[in-house]
């Protein structure tokens, strides 16, 4: 099993683990990871891995099954032995930059709220994916609510509940794509605004910033048909 490093301490940018296994193509499973591995619509991280004799550039992060964390080497990269000990550095403008936009993207479900047919997540921008038979009148206007949340300084905070809970409280979950992450016991939610001034509760498992301010302003970009109902939304950092 691999310790969620990356969700206990988002703001992490180094930590020591040990390395568990190698994975038949050569990737890292670590007893413990600040790399967040590739999963709804977040990518994995990249950064650097460096051990006593060693150092090698890890190109993304991936699962390994249900628990544990593999990070992926450079092509050609030297990588140590299991059991060795590690320290690893996370690229953090490029993860700081996953979170500024997925919880922009959280804000923009909140905007437009229409279930979410699908998503993706960039360092530059994001975009959700709506069942939305019509088109938005007013872009700007949608623009201009998103940048207003922004601009209110939301916390951004989580807590959990159990699968049963979860199970009876399926109206949390917005993207009709991605079922919640259940199976461990437990199913975290994300909360932006305090509880009782709640403005966003759902089911997720990506790195968020702190606080909706340090999103900074966003644009939406162009708002493109996809298929008969299906209309995509994408937002830019500035």
């Amino acid at each position: 099993m691999t310790t969620p490093l990356f969700r206990e301490t988002p703001y992490a940018r180094e930590a020591t683990a040990r390395v568990i296994r190698v994975a038949e193509d050569g990737a890292l499973v670590v007893d413990a990871s600040v790399f967040y591995p590739a999963g709804g619509g977040q990518p994995g991280d990249s950064g650097t891995l460096r051990w006593e004799d060693g150092e090698a550039a890890i190109a993304d992060t991936r699962k390994e099954g249900a628990t544990e964390v593999a990070l992926i080497p450079a092509e050609g990269a030297a990588t140590p032995p299991p059991g060795t000990e590690v320290t690893m550095i996370l690229d953090w403008d490029r993860r700081h930059r996953h979170m500024r936009v997925h919880t922009a993207l959280h804000l923009l479900s909140v905007v437009i709220p229409l279930p979410v047919t699908g998503g993706a997540i960039g360092a530059e921008k994001g975009r959700l994916d709506f069942d939305m038979p019509e088109a938005p009148e007013d872009k700007q206007a949608l623009e201009d609510a998103l940048n207003a949340l922004i601009a209110r300084d939301l916390s951004v905070s989580e807590r959990w509940i159990t699968d049963d809970e979860m199970a009876t409280n399926m109206d949390l979950v917005k993207t009709m794509s991605v079922a919640p992450p259940t199976g461990q016991g437990r199913v975290r939610l994300v909360r932006i605004g305090t509880r009782d001034e709640q403005v966003d509760l759902q089911p997720c498992g990506g790195t968020h910033v702190a606080s909706t301010a340090e999103i900074g302003p966003v644009r939406l970009g162009k708002i493109e048909k996809k298929g008969k109902q299906n209309r995509r939304v994408s937002l830019f950092l500035a």
